[in-house]
């Protein structure tokens, strides 16, 4: 669910407008606003009120916090392309063995 979170996070900064956010990833305003107070509440983000406007930026330990959380994702990726690979050269291998048969 965080990177959804992240998602939601880097599209309000992209459009700079929660409904604009909310109309891209087909979510209600609403929803974009608690994704982001779940990410505030994990210390993520940082929000002010100005006024009618609630900007948010990345806390400063929240990119550490980030960094940590997109190594395990990338370790996690890298472990899948591995299967992905290993299932692939057998494939290959099997039709391989069956071209030779067929011969």
């Amino acid at each position: 669910m965080l990177d959804f979170r992240l998602l939601v996070f880097y599209t309000v900064a992209k459009k700079l407008s929660f409904t604009k956010a909310a109309a891209e990833l087909f979510i209600t305003q609403p929803a974009v606003s608690r994704h982001l107070k779940v990410l505030e509440q994990a210390g993520l983000i940082t929000r002010r009120v100005e006024g009618a406007k609630r900007p948010c930026r990345l806390a400063p330990g929240g990119i550490a916090e980030l960094d940590r959380w997109l190594d395990g994702m990338r370790a996690a990726l890298a472990r899948n392309y591995d299967r992905l690979d290993d299932v692939l050269a057998e494939m290959n291998s099997e039709e391989d063995l069956k071209e030779r048969e067929t011969l």
